[in-house]
């Protein structure tokens, strides 16, 4: 198998820089699997997981991507979000008390109201950030 250097750099710096076998995204236009060679593409994701698996088709490594852009050329793979974390950063319970307060103030406002699509934005990006720390990725063991 081959590999394409992929990288998923936000404002704050590189959160993941290696070399994997596929990268799956949910970009705008739906769910995408690179593999390396991929003919060359830039595209908007939403806000997704990301799966980055590696050769060992066992491993996977588990972002949790704020939405931004994807651009793939032959031999690289670049993700520019505004924020993103590896599933081993998240910190669940800043993640719980963020929906907790996303969830609040989406019950006392309408979708026409302001600050409405602010709040349903820190709703999802909360509920990535719990779905992806939940993420069971241990091995079985044969």
């Amino acid at each position: 198998m081959s590999t394409v250097h992929t990288e998923i750099v936000t404002p704050a710096g590189k959160v993941y820089e290696g070399d994997v076998h596929m990268v799956c995204v949910r970009s705008a236009n739906g769910d995408m699997g690179i593999l390396p060679h991929h003919m060359p593409i830039v595209a908007p994701l939403q806000i997704a997981l990301v799966r980055l698996k590696h050769e060992d088709e066992k491993i996977t490594d588990y972002a949790a991507v704020h939405g931004g852009f994807i651009q793939v050329s032959r031999d690289r793979i670049t993700i520019l979000s505004e924020a993103a974390e590896m599933k081993d950063q998240i910190d669940v319970e800043r993640a719980k008390k963020a929906k907790a307060e996303a969830d609040a103030a989406l019950d006392r406002l309408h979708e026409t109201s302001e600050g409405y699509f602010e709040a349903r934005l820190k709703q999802k990006r909360a509920e990535l950030r719990l779905e992806t720390a939940a993420i069971d990725d241990t091995v079985p063991k044969v």
